[in-house]
């Protein structure tokens, strides 16, 4: 199973480490990741997969949407299945 977390706010220093290390805190491994700033702006999006994840998904999402308010970022957590479904036409 997989999930795509987003990750949206003012660049700084440190923002791919810190939901990396979230996502490790978790067993959540890291699959593919692409990233951009454009002009003062970082995005990011992150295929990450979740089937040897030590928490429930539900925590996980609560718990980077937690952290991303703590850093000013809008971060969230969507289960792949609901994101092939909100993309098919």
């Amino acid at each position: 199973m997989k999930a795509v977390i987003t990750v949206i706010g003012k660049d700084s220093i440190g923002i791919i480490a810190t939901v990396s290390a979230e996502c490790a805190k978790y067993g959540v491994n890291i699959v593919d990741i692409t990233q951009s700033v454009l002009k003062d702006y970082f995005a990011m999006i992150m295929l990450v997969e979740i089937e040897n994840m030590n928490t429930t998904f539900a925590s996980f999402q609560k718990e980077l949407e937690k952290m991303g308010k703590e850093k000013s970022l809008d971060v969230r957590v969507m289960h792949e299945d609901i994101f092939n479904s909100m993309h098919r036409i």
